[in-house]
């Protein structure tokens, strides 16, 4: 299918973003993933964020790894900088381009597969240092491209289409983001694009790490009854600690109402924004109280989504490393190569 063209021409109604760019312009190639596929969705979902937050595609930097989940960069935002790496080492070729180019938006697309079995210590890695990141990880619990094995992911007790139990504990990479240290987590569901799309935004313009875990059912092997991850499951046991939505910087506007109520508050732009406050709060400023909260729900077969945890005032890889502002790949050899003298002087500072 990767080999027919859409169409150039668009609808003349289609309404621009800040940049002029209208929605058909953060679309890719077209997909060749089987028809009803959540990562198509969260395709769509990645799309739709991009051409809300107005991001320049030039600016845009996609990589992957191996699997259904990393073919999908090829589905969206066309014109922006893509690699496509081996299985399980996307993380570290992020890592790389990231010190090289600080100026680039990085979006990483991976799999339960390869992020949670031979890529998990590239996983750890990666986010424990910080690196300023989107880290979206397509989780259907199998191995779609070889027969629907159970990953790392799968719940213990959950079966396989042919009927299979799996026997092994699962690796729970939102909780292992949050011990990790990443300054965003969130979890959500590819059927679920009005939480989806805020959280992709909201974690595109996060400085630090920042994952998203998303349950992306597999049609062809996990989306049947007694799989964890199947449309049906993930609705039915869908727990969402907060309902939320990302707005651009103005002047600051002010409500005040009651825990359990639902509040009308009209945005710059003239819309209205509903605002529910939940019951006894949640914050997802508490690294302690995410991580309890997690396995309250997981003790009852419950899949908490939405925004987890964020540190707002989060630094990177390049505050730890106190690298220049100028990007490495623009430094020329005066910078790069300060001479023998230079080197001496280090060599005696760590003496």
């Amino acid at each position: 299918m990767t080999y027919i063209t859409k169409p150039r021409l668009h609808h003349p109604l289609l309404k621009p973003n800040g940049l002029g760019f209208t929605r058909r312009d953060y679309e890719g190639k077209v997909s060749t993933l089987c028809a009803g596929c959540g990562h198509d969705s969260i395709s769509a979902s990645i799309i739709q964020a991009c051409y809300e937050i107005d991001l320049p595609p030039h600016r845009l930097a996609k990589l992957s790894g191996i699997g259904c989940s990393s073919k999908t960069p090829d589905y969206f935002v066309g014109s922006s900088h893509g690699f496509n790496s081996v299985h399980g080492r996307m993380p570290s070729v992020l890592t790389g381009a990231n010190l090289a180019n600080r100026e680039l938006i990085y979006l990483g697309v991976s799999g339960d597969g390869d992020s949670a079995s031979i890529g998990l210590g590239q996983f750890a890695h990666s986010i424990r240092r910080g690196v300023n990141m989107t880290y979206i990880v397509e989780n259907n619990g199998v191995y779609g491209l070889t027969k629907g094995q159970f990953s790392a992911t799968s719940d213990m007790g959950s079966k396989s289409k042919k009927g299979v139990t799996n026997l092994d504990q699962p690796i729970d990479l939102v909780g292992l983001a949050l011990q990790l240290g990443a300054s965003f987590v969130a979890r959500s569901f590819s059927g679920d694009k009005a939480q989806l799309v805020p959280l992709i935004k909201a974690a595109i313009r996060h400085k630090g790490a920042a994952f998203i875990d998303v349950i992306s059912p597999c049609v062809q092997f996990n989306n049947h009854a007694g799989s964890t991850k199947s449309f049906d499951y993930v609705r039915e046991h869908n727990a969402a600690v907060n309902r939320l939505d990302i707005i651009e910087e103005r002047e600051e506007i002010l409500v005040d109402y009651a825990p359990g109520s639902v509040e009308l508050v009209t945005q710059h732009d003239g819309s209205v924004l509903r605002l529910r406050k939940l019951d006894g709060g949640y914050d997802p400023t508490n690294r302690i109280s995410a991580i309890t909260k997690l396995q309250e729900h997981q003790a009852r077969g419950e899949i908490v989504t939405g925004l987890l945890y964020v540190d707002p005032a989060a630094d990177d890889l390049h505050d730890h490393l106190n690298t220049v502002e100028t990007p490495l790949n623009q430094l020329g050899d005066a910078q790069l190569i300060p001479g023998a003298k230079a080197l001496d002087a280090l060599n005696a500072s760590l003496r």
